[in-house]
């Protein structure tokens, strides 16, 4: 998104080598990593950090933040949320999964695509052009990526949101009120209930551990 803030930490950069290493074994063609957890616990980092380093070994891979792709507008997000109930529609229904799936088929396929993008400093919505000729690999971001079927090798954050005060002050999302809360633990709900579909874990201290495991 447009306007964001990114927080790297040393943390991130030690998580993401080790997912690195993990992505390294696992690779194919046209590959597709995503990354779930609540907000502020460095979803966007560590995609960022996953795709520079990946550079080194000679692979192209692209972030796509599916916080882009909400079907109400950012402007008129929070009156439809309040109208339609926090509890019943705060959840995967309102991402545009379509869109999303249209957008990995155009990278499997090496197409130039649209994609929606966020600009978080007028809250509009613009549509980016990219061309997906010279990209490898695709790293998904956001609250409920792990859910995107197509999805090789799936990781979740286990940072729940009333841990990462924090990071949400520093970037902007310190909750103000009880909407905002009130959205966090329905989106705590839902984020909770993806942590079994996922191989890695990102533990509490940031380290990743394998799920299939034995962990």
């Amino acid at each position: 998104m447009l306007g964001d803030v990114l927080l790297i930490q040393e943390k991130h950069h030690k998580a993401g080598e080790a997912i690195i290493e993990e992505i390294l074994k696992q690779k194919k063609e046209k590959f597709i990593v995503a990354i779930s957890g609540e907000s502020g616990s460095g979803k966007t980092e560590l995609a960022h950090v996953i795709a520079r380093g990946l550079r080194k070994h000679g692979i192209f891979a692209k972030p796509i933040h599916i916080d882009n792709y909400y079907r109400i507008l950012p402007l008129e997000r929070k009156d439809w949320r309040i109208s339609n109930s926090i509890d019943e529609c705060v959840g995967y229904g309102e991402y545009d999964w379509d869109s999303i799936n249209r957008n990995i088929e155009d990278f499997k396929a090496g197409r130039k695509a649209s994609m929606p993008c966020v600009d978080l400093v007028t809250e509009q919505v613009d549509t980016l052009t990219t061309d997906f000729g010279d990209i490898d690999m695709l790293i998904i971001d956001g609250l409920y990526a792990i859910k995107t079927e197509e999805a090789d090798l799936r990781v979740f954050i286990e940072l729940t949101y009333h841990e990462t005060k924090k990071a949400q002050s520093d970037r902007g999302k310190e909750p103000q009120n009880e909407y905002r809360w009130a959205v966090l633990e329905q989106e705590h709900r839902m984020v909770q209930a993806l942590r079994d579909s996922a191989e890695l874990l990102v533990s509490k201290e940031y380290e990743v551990v394998m799920l299939d495991a034995g962990y």
